[in-house]
């Protein structure tokens, strides 16, 4: 199982809006199989490793970080490759969540005389699967906050004059999390103050950059931007408020931005109805990357499931933007666990999760 789970983290940030599942076959104490949910979604784990496996799987155990899907959609059920395969055992971590499976598919496997256990590497799996595990139960992406914080608190410079925080070491693990997220977002203000392109920029990397997301109620967001100038070759989706203006609406949209419209309140944009419509179309991983007021606002309206802060040795100076404004930061503490704290090169990541 512990395979499995490593081979499902190879694609996750890049299957959405499916789970990015581990699955591995073994017999006679030896791995016949292996597979992981394909880019894009499919195929899915089991059938790359039935595949891999071929005739040898008859009587075989698979070892799977996810229930097999019970229900046809775009591709037919695993359960029934998985019988049809002559699988004898499933070992599954997790029953599935989504309604259209919800234990149907280790039924459907019990039914056929496959032996089926679940539960081990259940806690590991419910890390790994966070996202899909929140868009199905509470109809929104699963939240990470990112914070690089200076050694007095500080996210930028007076007048939110961008400053390099943290080291090269901590900005490579960024991009990192860029890349298992499914969505990055920032708010318009960092948007205009950084000019920020938002990708995974790690060696080979650059196709697993997340989906761009700029709350930007009023449709600020300048046509000459590094985000709207590359939204041909990664995509931007600009939140904006109901009543922002049609016509910079269009103008964003024939430059490749898709504008997605929400009622109420970050700059009146709702922030609960925002990620409704970010699950809606696919999304369960979300990075909230930037900056401190969207950052605080996603804490207000206590959307963030887990934070990773980079600290930083460095000092900016009283003048600086707080990472974090104080009260925020203790309902963060009051919410959160630590999880994690190592070194990063020169700086320190903290890594917090929900009780």
């Amino acid at each position: 199982m512990a395979l499995a789970l490593s081979l499902g983290r190879r694609t996750r940030g890049r299957t959405w809006p499916n789970p990015s599942v581990g699955a591995v076959i073994v017999k006679h104490g030896a791995i016949i199989g292996r597979g992981w949910t394909q880019s894009g979604g499919r195929p899915h784990a089991e059938i790359e490793a039935l595949r891999r496996a071929g005739e040898a799987a008859r009587d075989a155990t698979l070892y799977v970080t996810l229930e097999p899907c019970a229900h046809h959609g775009k591709s037919p059920p695993c359960a029934d490759a998985v019988i049809a395969a002559g699988i004898s055992r499933v070992v599954s971590a997790l029953e599935d969540l989504n309604p259209e499976v919800a234990g149907r598919g280790h039924a459907r496997l019990r039914a056929a005389g496959v032996a089926v256990d679940v539960g081990v590497g259940a806690d590991e799996a419910r890390r790994d699967h966070a996202g899909h595990i929140r868009r199905m139960r509470d109809g929104r992406p699963h939240v990470l906050l990112k914070l690089a914080i200076s050694a007095d608190g500080k996210a930028a410079a007076a007048g939110r004059k961008p400053v390099a925080v943290t080291g090269e070491a901590s900005r490579d693990r960024v991009h990192l999390l860029r890349a298992h997220s499914d969505a990055i977002a920032i708010g318009i203000g960092t948007a205009m103050a950084d000019d920020p392109r938002l990708t995974c920029r790690l060696p080979g990397m650059s196709k697993s950059s997340p989906v761009r997301v700029i709350f930007d109620s009023k449709l600020r967001l300048p046509l000459g931007c590094r985000l709207v100038r590359t939204a041909a070759e990664t995509p931007v989706w600009v939140v904006a408020g109901a009543d922002a203006p049609q016509a910079a609406a269009s103008r964003l949209s024939l430059s490749g931005v898709e504008v997605l419209r929400c009622p109420g309140a970050f700059e009146r944009v709702d922030l609960k109805e925002a990620l409704q419509v970010l699950a809606a179309k696919g999304i369960t991983r979300l990075m909230v990357e930037g900056g401190p007021t969207l950052a605080c606002a996603f804490v207000g309206a206590d959307l963030v499931d887990e934070a990773i802060f980079f600290h930083s040795q460095r000092t900016i100076g009283a003048e600086g933007i707080d990472a974090l404004a104080p009260e925020a930061l203790a309902a963060l503490h009051g919410r959160l666990k630590l999880s994690r704290d190592m070194p990063v090169g020169a700086d320190r990541e903290r890594r917090y999760e929900r009780s």
